[in-house]
């Protein structure tokens, strides 16, 4: 069979600071450095080893032709490389919307990555193994998305072709007006086209825990569907209600009603993953040669919290804390990103089953603990500034996750371990760090616009002292 992927526009700590308990087993906390975890991952059962590894059953490993949209990007690259190191053929999509937002913001990522021609060809040198690229814009082009659907005849298409910055979906109108034509726009093309290529072809989306709101349901958020109590003491399960934060995730909630569409009126075949916050830049595939690096985002639109605050600790800037930092957010780190993709394509709902929906996080942590963690490692100091978030400035989160678990995840959990892995990368390209970047540049409403009135960018100041302090303790 064939996957194939299009990813497009779309943060580790230490047991001084407990997650959120789940409802499933607990997790595994890793001691070590990131690299020392993927040499040596424990196993739960030979079934479960199979459904994590891509194994169609007991007796082999069943190739897939998977399509991965929007696989230039920071979940999309590693995905795909997983997908193909995992033996799958696997087709990278991309508009390169993304590097162009680099180019409009005048912040590059801190990783100087290759282009995706370059990207494949190291893949294919270091590897032997092929991987194709196609430059395509699946909310624009759509009978050139058609004509490769029919094409490659893909089993599977994982769409990561969103713009997947809250941050920047809020800067201006027109950001808001490009988030949502392209987010829907695309998801809608996507489901369209497979229809008109009379394909039976999985469609795994990464979506957000933001859906969801946070806190709001009163108890531990269920994977998608809620049971609920209808007047006259009917009982029924249905779509937990959405309740988005941002531009961005009032995308990710109108995907969620069009694939509930598509999957009634075309029994299309939908796996939708909302995701909590991604941290780490490197996976066991990236590692592999310098040419295939991830991309590390630390702007303020579209740098990820733990990874902002353990750059700013590396480099001795004083961490970024915004509001009271009482915010609590699902976190799961990009390998794992690209794990749960593999066992959501293995794991594809029968035709005619509603969407399958997972809650793709490994724990739990408030933000105010994870940046006295990072302080406590690296000696630097929190400054809480005002919030440019709309947002509660304090709250719970109780979330399950219990299918990637029952699955064979094993997630990798927040641990100083991790810092490690993102120490080096700082270090190694501080000099293409540009700290004016680093304040918050969106801000929610008017009113948030005006409380931050007074930060200035340009006070952000690298110190070399602090920096010269967290190289040695690294």
């Amino acid at each position: 069979m064939k996957i194939v992927l299009f990813a497009a526009l779309l943060p580790c700590l230490a047991t001084a600071f407990a997650p959120t308990a789940f409802t499933s087993s607990p997790a595994r906390i890793v001691s070590s450095s990131i690299r020392a975890n993927y040499q040596s991952t424990p196993l739960r059962s030979s079934v479960l080893l199979q459904a994590a590894n891509g194994d169609s059953d007991v007796n082999g490993f069943e190739k897939k032709k998977i399509i991965v949209l929007g696989g230039d990007g920071f979940c999309g690259w590693p995905t795909s490389l997983h997908l193909s190191d995992k033996g799958h053929d696997v087709v990278v999509v991309d508009n390169l919307s993304r590097r162009n937002i680099d180019t409009e913001l005048g912040c590059d990522s801190l990783t100087p990555i290759k282009s995706p021609e370059v990207r494949v060809q190291a893949w294919k040198e270091v590897t032997g193994k092929d991987m194709k690229f196609v430059n395509l814009d699946v909310a624009k082009e759509y009978d050139l998305l058609v004509q490769l659907i029919k094409e490659e005849k893909p089993d599977a298409i994982v769409h990561f072709a969103e713009q997947r910055a809250a941050p920047y979906s809020m800067k201006s109108s027109k950001a808001k007006r490009y988030t949502v034509d392209n987010n829907v726009g695309g998801s809608n093309n996507l489901c369209c086209a497979v229809i008109d290529a009379e394909l039976d072809v999985h469609i795994v989306h990464l979506g957000t825990m933001g859906v969801y709101g946070y806190g709001t349901s009163g108890g531990e958020i269920p994977e998608g569907y809620i049971d609920v109590t209808l007047p006259g003491g009917r009982q029924s399960n249905i779509l937990h209600p959405a309740y988005p934060g941002s531009v961005y995730h009032a995308t990710k909630c109108l995907d969620a009603l069009l694939w509930q569409f598509y999957q009634k009126n075309d029994q299309l075949r939908i796996t939708d993953l909302h995701q909590g916050i991604v941290w780490g830049t490197n996976t066991p595939q990236t590692i592999k040669d310098e040419r295939l690096v991830n991309r590390f985002d630390y702007d303020g639109d579209y740098g990820t919290v733990l990874n902002r605050f353990l750059m700013q600790g590396a480099m001795g800037v004083p961490l970024t804390v915004y509001g009271t930092g009482g915010q609590t957010r699902g976190f799961i780190h990009i390998t794992d990103t690209a794990r749960c993709i593999e066992i959501a394509i293995n794991n594809p709902p029968a035709k005619g089953d509603r969407v399958e929906i997972f809650n793709q996080i490994a724990e739990t942590r408030r933000v105010r603990d994870i940046a006295a963690l990072v302080a406590e490692m690296t000696g630097v100091k929190v400054n809480n500034i005002p919030n440019p978030r709309q947002e509660a400035a304090e709250n719970e989160l109780d979330v399950s996750n219990r299918k990637f678990c029952n699955l064979g995840l094993d997630p990798i959990t927040l641990d100083t371990g991790l810092f490690d892995e993102v120490t080096q990368i700082v270090k190694k390209y501080k000099d293409r760090c540009d700290p004016t970047k680093i304040l918050p540049a969106s801000f929610w409403n008017k009113k948030r616009a005006e409380e931050c009135a007074d930060l200035d960018p340009t006070s952000v100041k690298i110190d070399e002292a602090e920096e010269s302090k967290v190289e040695i303790q690294a």
